[in-house]
């Protein structure tokens, strides 16, 4: 199934602007994944995001990271739909950069260890007004239904 230009267009602003100023983003190979107008975000597994190598398990703060980004990105991509109601100082579809919104406050529950397996996460808007937002954050490998993490933020939008 193709994409339509709309979204074409989202993805490759969200990946110039924001997965390419964040190098950390690039070291784990975290990758966006659009489908059936769903943001999904991906994290490959490698060895490098083991913490703990006698279980193995994936380190804490990778899946922080991942539940984060995903919050993050998902309100970007919100904030591009949703046109001037949610412009900020910054306008975003012009050519100045797109910030991501800032972290008030993120609080993960770590359900279960992450297995050395593909991780992915998505996140849903719970509120949203011009200068806040609250979003709530799963995670899940195998299985969507069997979460192994999940984050609540708080977030302040530019």
């Amino acid at each position: 199934m193709s994409k339509s230009g709309t979204a074409n267009f989202k993805e490759q602003i969200l990946h110039k602007h924001v997965f390419e100023g964040i190098p950390y983003l690039k070291l784990l190979g975290i990758r966006l994944d659009f489908a059936n107008d769903e943001l999904r975000v991906a994290l490959p597994y490698s060895k490098q995001i083991i913490g703990n190598p006698d279980l193995p398990a994936i380190h804490g703060g990778v899946t922080a990271s991942l539940l984060e980004i995903t919050a993050r990105v998902t309100l970007c991509l919100k904030i591009l739909s949703a046109g001037p109601q949610y412009e900020t100082k910054a306008t975003i579809l012009s050519e100045q950069d797109l910030e991501l919104p800032k972290t008030i406050s993120f609080y993960v529950d770590y359900l279960r260890s992450g297995k050395p397996l593909d991780s992915f996460a998505r996140a849903k808007i719970y509120r949203m007004g011009r200068r806040y937002a609250s979003v709530q954050v799963e995670a899940w490998q195998d299985d969507r239904s069997r979460m192994f993490a999940q984050g609540t933020g708080h977030f302040l939008l530019i």
